[in-house]
């Protein structure tokens, strides 16, 4: 394969989390929402398909950037719809960003542990990666915020996957008045979080925000996600997105989830006292667990492998992720699913324990 960049074959590719065919699997793997989407969305994405295919979309998906500057207007008074740009799920807006800002020998920073994708965009460029441990409590140190020549991009998750945890706002406008470079905050479960970085975003134009439909919508099949940045910001990462980087039926169905706020917010309420009691639970089985903010939980059992309890549970039906980084412990991020999901599950793991 001489044809292609050594970067390329050099790399390892981003492995998403298993996808299993069989439905009778309990899924608490990937961080899905357990819920159908609103009923509206469906409807809408009828319609679409009545109203036909044959053309091309908006490239611009300006209906579901009008009603989501409409939404976000309470925390962020200046946005209007030049603030957003829409992406294929939150990771083309990920790639987007990388591609605009990160050339070959240029570097980017990330947390660790976080989301892996940060790493492979970065090689993906030919960039090199700055990664920064969190501290033992989940914050950040001085050296995530430093100087750095060639720095010209930073990610942050927050909440942060896979520990659920949140750096406060006024820390994160401290982070990006000291760093010389774009900071993504990337917010893909901002909507399960008591607070979030939008409002940073008049405040100075290298915060930029990114958010997806996939978790607190149900449409992760759906691929929709969008970022909020100052708009001369967006207008140059418009050059960079694909033409139609957004189909006629996700922009349907995107902006219909918006249209129906009782619909988020009673699956949200269920999904946080489904958090908490899952918490309490992995608490009680003597599991060392992270306070989170997100649909997920990290835990650790200071008895049991995490991998080998991974193992035994996929073996019982029950797919959690086992996940092991760099430079830190492993551990299981189990999904908050439904009632009758986390009780099946927290069943079969008080056997195995």
């Amino acid at each position: 394969m001489s044809y292609l960049r050594p970067q390329i074959t050099a790399m390892t590719g981003y492995v998403p989390g298993e996808q299993p065919r069989d439905q009778k699997l309990i899924k608490l793997n990937t961080n899905e929402n357990p819920f159908p989407c609103s009923p509206g969305v469906q409807a809408a994405i009828g319609d679409a398909c009545q109203q036909g295919l044959q053309k091309y979309p908006d490239p611009t998906a300006l209906a579901f950037r009008v009603r989501a500057a409409e939404l976000l207007r309470e925390e962020l008074p200046e946005i209007d719809a030049d603030w957003i740009l829409c992406g294929n799920g939150s990771d083309d807006i990920l790639t987007i960003l990388t591609r605009a800002f990160v050339a070959a020998g240029d570097v980017v920073r990330f947390a660790n542990p976080s989301y892996v994708l940060y790493r492979t965009l970065a090689a993906i460029q030919g960039a090199e990666c700055d990664v920064v441990n969190f501290q033992a409590d989940w914050s950040l140190g001085p050296g995530f915020s430093r100087r750095q020549e060639r720095l010209r991009l930073t990610y942050l998750a927050n909440p942060n996957s896979p520990s659920g945890t949140v750096i406060p706002p006024a820390e994160v406008a401290a982070l990006a008045i000291a760093l010389p470079c774009p900071l993504v905050v990337d917010e893909a479960y901002a909507d399960f979080a008591e607070t979030n970085c939008l409002a940073l975003v008049a405040q100075d134009e290298k915060v930029v925000v990114s958010r997806t439909l996939s978790k607190s919508y149900a449409l992760a099949g759906l691929r929709f996600g969008f970022l909020v940045a100052q708009p001369q910001i967006v207008r140059e990462l418009a050059k960079v997105k694909d033409s139609y980087n957004c189909d006629a039926l996700s922009i349907a169905g995107a902006t219909a989830a918006l249209e129906d706020r009782q619909w988020f917010e009673q699956t949200r309420s269920i999904l946080l006292a489904t958090r908490a009691r899952l918490y309490e639970q992995l608490q009680q089985l003597g599991f060392q667990c992270v306070p989170s903010q997100a649909n997920f939980i990290w835990c650790q059992h200071p008895e049991h492998e995490s991998e080998g309890l991974y193992q035994a549970l996929k073996q019982q039906g029950i797919l959690v992720r086992y996940m092991n980084y760099p430079d830190w412990d492993d551990g299981l991020r189990i999904t908050v699913g439904t009632d009758e999901q986390i009780d099946a599950f927290l069943a079969v793991l008080a056997g195995l324990l």
